[in-house]
């Protein structure tokens, strides 16, 4: 058995989790309401307090969905209740993130600026000049908007410029040592 797929998921007050046609999963909170599919193999089943996946078999299959539906299912009920967040942190002369209505401006170096639009569902924030905060309920659009974000300007490893997630440790490369 699945050390995490049979853990239970905890429901808070003011959460509601509903399961239709076979496995399709709607669960609502105080801040969003999700919903995803999962694998009609799996059984979900939603009790008064928490919420329970069980599999048929031990079969390779049914064991890697197991732990994934379980965990899926409780980062949907962690969104809805108390929502996700990445922080980004540009680093570089010149660099800086403003915002313009539900839009982010990004001045990377460039010879223009980088305009990012939110997914739906995605709220970006602005701190300072040089701090960006993606927040939202699904943990996967959060991360993914973050990821893009980044991709505009990765760290480059010699001065170390660019946007990096807060807390990320970026190995240096020695430049070009003068020849004596």
């Amino acid at each position: 058995m699945s050390r995490i797929g049979k853990m239970p998921i905890p429901l808070p007050q003011g959460v509601t989790v509903t399961v239709a046609d076979g496995n399709h999963v709607t669960v609502k909170g105080p801040l969003a309401e999700l919903s995803a599919s999962f694998s009609a193999d799996l059984t979900i089943i939603v009790e008064a307090t928490q919420v329970l996946v069980s599999r048929p078999s031990d079969v390779r299959q049914h064991r890697a969905l197991h732990g994934l539906t379980r965990s899926l299912l409780a980062n949907m009920v962690t969104g809805v209740v108390d929502g996700f967040s990445k922080r980004l942190e540009l680093q570089g002369v010149g660099y800086r993130a403003e915002k313009q209505g539900d839009n982010l401006l990004l001045r990377l170096g460039f010879s223009h600026p980088c305009i990012v639009e939110p997914r739906p569902g995605i709220t970006l924030e602005v701190e300072g000049n040089t701090n960006v905060v993606v927040k939202g309920a699904d943990k996967q659009a959060v991360g993914q908007t973050a990821a893009e974000i980044r991709k505009l300007r990765k760290v480059e490893p010699y001065r170390g410029k660019g946007v990096r997630y807060a807390g990320e440790i970026v190995r240096r490369k020695a430049g070009k040592s003068k020849a004596g």
